[in-house]
């Protein structure tokens, strides 16, 4: 509709059926929409986008059933075998570094998380000197490049005369996985209603049972989103494992060493099925969400 039409349509009252008549010409006709620029320009782009970043995950997936040899880099044909006998390569090389990944990354998380936790109730509730710049110390590893707290770290243990292994390992991962769990939790307990702890404390409850029975309950989605950052960051780091894990292998350290060679096809496997794994929880979490919004908006 023009400009003038929808105008006059306005300070005239017209119905909504008596604006669109008004905006057909003579010979009775609604003239058709022209498409701009930006009708198709976003969803072309977003097209690219999707097929630009599922192409290695594409990739990744056809080539775990490859029926390869030593390197995985040509096509040679369909097979099953990879993912049955996913632990048969190099001795089963793949699966040691993929179970060292696992463990470092659960212990490693379960650290940060109980620690970052305390931090982020510290800053939040409490007042006590330094605490503007304990806030700013906490950002540093997150703005800090990883080569450089993998070196710094490296140096450190190698002027403490401690020898790298898992431990170092979890020690530095815990380290930067930290600062992500005080900034997703803080965000949460900043969010949380006084109100519901004083509710609590009048009902004669005591510190660690208002905690534990309204404090720690309203965190946990904060604290299982940290947890699950944590997890991530500490299952996909290399270049932090590298310098500091000695002659323990992981699953990207193990990526990054058989790259040269072509990663074998049970290297694709189990990436395939950690994808797999992921999309699963993900979409098993969206669809619950969705469920338990309906069955509240029926009983509302």
């Amino acid at each position: 509709m023009s400009g003038e039409v929808q105008a006059a349509a306005v300070l005239g009252g017209l119905s909504e059926n008596e604006q669109l008549d008004a905006n057909k010409p003579a010979g009775g006709r609604v003239r058709p929409r022209r498409l701009g620029l930006g009708d198709w320009l976003l969803p072309v782009y977003t097209v690219i986008a999707f097929v630009f970043l599922l192409i290695p995950i594409a990739y990744t997936f056809v080539f775990s059933f490859n029926d390869s040899i030593k390197s995985n880099i040509s096509w040679r044909g369909f097979t099953f075998d990879k993912w049955i006998n996913v632990c048969n390569v190099e001795g089963g090389a793949v699966c040691e570094a993929f179970a060292n990944s696992i463990v470092i990354g659960l212990v490693a998380t379960v650290a940060a998380t109980v620690l970052g936790t305390m931090i982020a109730i510290a800053i939040v509730r409490y007042r006590f000197r330094a605490r503007s710049a304990i806030s700013l110390l906490l950002f540093l590893p997150m703005a800090t490049p990883e080569v450089v707290l993998g070196a710094g770290l490296a140096a450190q243990f190698l002027a403490a005369g401690v020898a790298k292994d898992m431990t170092t390992i979890i020690l530095a991962h815990t380290m930067f996985c930290i600062s992500f769990v005080v900034v997703t939790v803080k965000a949460r307990v900043a969010s949380l209603d006084p109100a519901l702890e004083e509710a609590g404390r009048d009902l004669y409850g005591s510190p660690a049972q208002v905690f534990w029975r309204v404090t720690f309950p309203l965190l946990m989605p904060g604290i299982a989103a940290a947890a699950l950052l944590s997890f991530a960051l500490s299952f996909d780091d290399f270049i932090i494992t590298n310098f500091n894990s000695g002659s323990v292998s992981t699953f990207p350290k193990y990526i990054y060493i058989s790259a040269a060679r072509g990663i074998p096809a049970e290297a694709n496997v189990i990436a395939s099925a950690v994808f797999i794994i992921a999309l699963v929880l993900v979409v098993g979490a969206q669809v619950s969400r969705a469920a338990r919004q309906k069955r509240l908006a029926r009983l509302g």
